[in-house]
This record gives C-alpha cells, structure tokens and sequence, in this order.
C-alpha cells in the first residue's frame, strides 16, 4: 500500500478542532462509535484469531483498543490497534502496547500494517502510520509533555 504523507498530514489538521480534546463536538453523530465492532471483527478474519479488545477507554482521544495476538501477526509480536475519537482514524504498534515509541512503530511489520489498513478501508477509515504520528504536533490545545501527533489521536489526555 501507498501512503500519501502530504494528504494524510492535511487529514491530521483538518481534524484538530482546538475547542475540543477528547471528542469532537459533533461526536454524538461521529460514525467513529460505530466503526468500533466492526473493526474488531475485521481484524479477527484477517488475522484468523480472537483479538483482546479494550472497550473501556475513558479521558482519551482514542475510542478503544484492539491487541492482536504475537501468533497471528508477522510482526510475531502482540499488535495494537487504536481507532481515534475524531475522525475514521486508526493505526498500530508492535510490541505489546500501542504507544508512541519508536520501537512500537518499527517493530510492525508492513504486511500486518497492510492489512490493518486494508481493514480500516473496508470501514471507510484512514490508517496513520506511528511514523507520521511521531511529528511534532503544533496545534496548540494540548498539554506541554504531549508534542506528538500521537498524543493529539491515539493517547490518554
């Protein structure tokens, strides 16, 4: 697959909404709720296993979390996949937890990335790559220690 750094950066910032952290303010007609079953049971077929699932996010910018088990990914260790509160975004990290790290974003393999995208697609949702979330986020209505794209998306307020 082909990632489009320009339009996924403008999708980044057409999103900020600086009156709103953890939702946007038409979250209650976001289809982002909606999306969230769904993606679980995307990821399941496409990986061929049962995924652990965290539905129970509170005071985030993300909806929920779901791990993908090492034995299912090529990554051939536990995968997480976020899908974000504002907008039809989602994306991924290796190594056990989703998280900003360097080494969560590069120990994904691109074949389990490709198929989480393809995934998200299916549900009219655009994958972020960790390496376009680990920019530094200029937005302005965050907390100082939160400079990342990451933070703004994918991460507890």
């Amino acid at each position: 697959m082909i990632y489009d750094d320009g339009h996924l950066r403008g999708i980044l910032r057409e999103l900020d909404d600086p009156g709103a952290i953890e939702f946007p303010r038409d979250y209650a007609s976001r289809v982002a709720p909606c999306r969230f079953e769904p993606l679980i049971r995307l990821l399941e077929d496409r990986f061929r296993c049962v995924c652990e699932v965290d539905r129970g996010v509170q005071d985030a910018s993300f909806l929920g979390s779901v791990a993908v088990p090492s034995t299912a990914a090529k990554s051939r260790q536990r995968v997480i996949v976020r899908l974000s509160n504002f907008g039809p975004l989602t994306t991924a990290g290796a190594g056990g937890l989703a998280r900003d790290s360097v080494q969560a974003v590069e120990r994904l393999h691109e074949e389990d990335r490709d198929r989480i995208a393809a995934a998200s697609a299916e549900l009219g949702c655009t994958y972020v790559p960790g390496r376009l979330l680990r920019e530094r986020y200029d937005g302005g209505n965050l907390e100082d220690w939160q400079t990342m794209w990451w933070h703004r998306y994918f991460d507890y307020m």
